[in-house]
C-alpha cells in the first residue's frame, strides 16, 4: 500500500498580505543568518589573535596548524552561510512577487 500525497481538501486562497507578511518573515530570516555571519566573523577574528607566533616549537607548529584548519572549515562554513543568506534574500522578494500575481 503506498501513501501519496493528497490534494488539500480546501486549497489555499492567496492573500497578497499575507504574501507581503511571509516576504517580511523569510527576511527576518535572511537578517538573523547574517547575524551568524558577523558572530563568525568575530571568532574568526579570536583565533588569529590566539595564534602565537613565537612560539616556535613542534607544539608551537601544531597548535597553529590546528587553528588554521579550523578557521579555514569555519571559513567556509561562514562563505556557505552567506550564499545562503543570498538566495533567502532572494526567494524573500519571489514569496512577494508571487503574492502580487494573485491566485
Amino acid at each position: 500500500m503506498s501513501v501519496g500525497l493528497m490534494p488539500a481538501p480546501n486549497p489555499p486562497t492567496f492573500d497578497p498580505l499575507e504574501c507581503a507578511s511571509r516576504s517580511h518573515e523569510v527576511q527576518r530570516l535572511a537578517w538573523r543568518m547574517q547575524a551568524c555571519v558577523d558572530q563568525v566573523d568575530q571568532v574568526l577574528t579570536s583565533l588569529r589573535r590566539a595564534q602565537v607566533d613565537d612560539w616556535l616549537s613542534p607544539a608551537g607548529r601544531a597548535y597553529r596548524t590546528t587553528l588554521a584548519l579550523n578557521a579555514s572549515a569555519l571559513m567556509r562554513a561562514r562563505e556557505s552561510v552567506e550564499a545562503s543568506v543570498a538566495m533567502v534574500l532572494r526567494h524573500s522578494q519571489n514569496v512577494f512577487v508571487s503574492g502580487e500575481r494573485g491566485p
